[in-house]
């Protein structure tokens, strides 16, 4: 699902990724109530690119001619598409137009940074000078000084445009997405930096763990899977391993207790248990064990660990993930892979924690192998102690792990 540009500035607005002040317009007659001075630029929003050289971005100087301009732009189709709503927004005058994006690659199977100077309407002609950095292990801000470096930016640019895409890639994991552009990134005479164009695109399949994007899209989203839809995680495992998987994965059907609480587990046919938050670093992490030689048996995606849960309401989340991995019999070993702040993770070490001792109770013995990012590893393995976890600091580390535990 592609967002609209002023649904896609307003996450980045949640993300403190800079914006200029802009205004919704339902109809002309909203810009008699205009709250954003003078010289003003609409935009018809729509999904197709193109918009300026099809007439869909006008500049106005004022009341009068925005009007003129909305009614045109609004009896303006582009690729066959009517604007239902235009974005009035401040003008700004940029000094150089840069490309930025964070996007799912499907060849890689890894996000990915693209970068490029030459942004704007110029970056479809400038595809073989666009940069691109994967992130083949835990994000961490030297991929984005990096593909700085790569695009060759200098000075304090460097450290401003970076920290724009380390917010682009916070978002993309935070809500599951396929892509976030920012085109063009303007930069001002004086070194501000400043989103003039955005695309967001959602994945339908995660939808249901993010109601403010299916609000966005005006569909109900469900927990589950409906019918034969396919399921793109177990298509890239199956594209990417040498295992024997017809061309589609089904969800198995899932327990009440699994719809209940909006966690899917997507099953095949290993004996490696899974257990992540955020489809990119779950995709990562099925390559990374593949790519270790061993076959993932299941996988559970927490989603986005929502800042406002309680630590009893994540406890319990992350403990119910643990038992739905292990309703398998063919699992040996479960690879718990969270990508979250400490006082996240210390509530999902909690849940590990809790859960090997209940299974030890009932005479079920399943090892773990744990990452987590932010962590005082003296005290995680004070509050493990003699559980069978294994505490690991890479996902290359942790997918050697658990394959060499499951043989």
């Amino acid at each position: 699902m592609d967002l609209l540009e002023y649904q896609a500035k307003s996450l980045f607005r949640q993300m403190a990724i800079p914006i200029l002040p802009s205004q919704r317009i339902d109809n002309p007659a909203d810009l008699k109530g205009l709250k954003i001075p003078y010289p003003v630029v609409l935009k018809s929003q729509v999904r197709a690119g193109g918009r300026g050289r099809a007439g869909g971005i006008k500049f106005v100087e004022n009341t009068i001619d925005a009007v003129a301009a909305a009614q045109t732009i609004f009896n303006l189709p582009i690729e066959s598409e009517y604007p239902q709503v235009l974005l009035a927004e401040a003008k700004y005058n940029a000094d150089q137009e840069l490309y930025l994006a964070v996007l799912l690659d499907p060849v890689a199977r890894r996000p990915v940074l693209l970068g490029s100077r030459e942004g704007g309407m110029d970056v479809e002609g400038s595809i073989d000078k666009m940069q691109q950095v994967a992130v083949d292990q835990e994000f961490s801000p030297f991929y984005a000084r990096r593909l700085m470096l790569k695009m060759g930016l200098q000075g304090d640019l460097i450290q401003s445009v970076s920290a724009i895409v380390e917010k682009m890639y916070r978002l993309f994991v935070e809500k599951d997405l396929d892509l976030v552009e920012i085109n063009p990134l303007g930069i001002s005479p004086t070194g501000e930096v400043m989103a003039l164009d955005g695309k967001v695109s959602a994945n339908d399949d995660a939808l249901g763990r993010h109601p403010d994007l299916a609000a966005l899209s005006g569909k109900k989203q469900g927990s589950g899977f409906v019918g034969n839809r396919r399921n793109p995680y177990a298509e890239r495992h199956n594209s990417h391993s040498q295992a024997q998987h017809s061309p589609e994965f089904d969800a198995k059907s899932q327990s009440p207790i699994s719809n209940s609480e909006s966690l899917q587990l997507i099953e095949l046919d290993g004996n490696i248990g899974i257990l992540c938050n955020g489809m990119g670093l779950t995709m990562a992490t099925l390559d990374a064990v593949v790519h270790q030689g061993g076959k993932p048996a299941n996988f559970v995606n927490m989603g986005s660990l929502n800042p406002y849960d309680t630590a009893n309401a994540l406890r319990d989340r992350a403990e119910l993930a643990l038992e739905l991995v292990a309703q398998n019999k063919n699992v040996k070993v479960i690879l718990v892979n969270i990508l979250a702040r400490a006082s996240k993770t210390d509530e999902i070490t909690a849940a590990v924690a809790g859960y090997l001792e209940r299974k030890a109770r009932a005479n079920r013995h399943i090892q773990v192998v744990l990452r987590l990012v932010e962590i005082d590893s003296d005290a995680v393995k004070k509050r493990l102690g003699e559980l069978p976890v294994q505490l690991v600091s890479s996902l290359d580390r942790a997918a050697a792990a658990s394959v060499a535990s499951a043989k």
